[in-house]
């Protein structure tokens, strides 16, 4: 479904502050892919996720989507494709705007635009609906401003937003990472119970190596802006933190220093 092909990026060339973010990535992602994405700080997985969504452009390789090549594309072509959860809670939403006119915009997203911006009861009641399976009670808050929600309520939100329209691919990027751990859990719940409903292919970048092996078929670890191990089907399902440790030291010739992930 996705294909990356030989796809190259470096921040700063030719500067003292070169950076090879990405360095000859291949990927083959299939339809209904859920791959966890894990790696230390400056691996390559955010950038990853921003050269796909199309945020900046590549510098060589190649992004193709069921065959159509996406690479030169400007990032408001690929909106209409794609799902996006960021970090940040607020990133996602527009706070000065109620629930339902966030969800509004996010419905009518790559469709013809007019002049008439009234919500109808249809849509409501569809809204509503799926505010529902959020069971966080905002379906009775439709006309709240978004900025009066908690940061866990903001972003599990996003995610209703960014899968409404049932995107060709979800990506988020460490969407739990600002979130405290009892909302964190609920999000990747909510998280997990959509992907699989709806059967949405995922790329999900995380720093907690518990959640990148308990969540998804398939697991890929980046490391100086290169994959060093691509786990899938029931050699992921077996496996352990300690496992990964040993395959990161084996694949990458170092130990495992990144704080983050230890602790997580």
């Amino acid at each position: 479904m996705i294909q990356l092909s030989h796809v190259y990026k470096t921040f700063n060339a030719n500067t003292i502050n070169e950076k090879k973010a990405l360095v000859n990535v291949n990927l083959t992602i299939e339809s209904g892919d859920f791959i966890t994405v894990i790696g230390g700080n400056g691996a390559g997985k955010s950038t990853m996720l921003n050269l796909i969504a199309g945020v900046f452009p590549c510098d060589g390789g190649q992004i193709l989507l069921d065959g159509e090549d996406l690479t030169r594309q400007p990032e408001y072509r690929r909106a209409k494709l794609l799902g996006r959860v960021f970090q940040d809670p607020m990133m996602g939403t527009a706070s000065e705007m109620g629930i339902e006119e966030n969800l509004a915009m996010a419905y009518r997203r790559g469709r013809r635009r007019s002049l008439r911006w009234g919500i109808r009861q249809e849509e409501r009641a569809l809204y509503r609906e799926k505010l529902k399976t959020l069971e966080l009670g905002l379906e009775d808050r439709l006309s709240s401003k978004v900025g009066l929600l908690s940061g866990g309520q903001r972003q599990a939100l996003t995610l209703l937003m960014a899968t409404l329209q049932k995107p060709r691919l979800l990506l988020l990027d460490e969407h739990t990472a600002a979130l405290d751990p009892k909302t964190a859990r609920k999000v990747l719940e909510l998280t997990d119970e959509i992907v699989e409903r709806d059967r949405l292919t995922t790329m999900m970048v995380t720093h907690n190596m518990r959640d990148a092996i308990r969540l998804g078929n398939r697991l890929i670890m980046m490391h100086e802006g290169r994959i060093i191990l691509d786990i899938m089907g029931e050699e992921k399902k077996k496996l352990e933190v300690k496992d990964l440790l040993e395959m990161f030291e084996k694949a990458s010739g170092s130990e495992m220093d990144n704080d983050r992930m230890l602790l997580s």
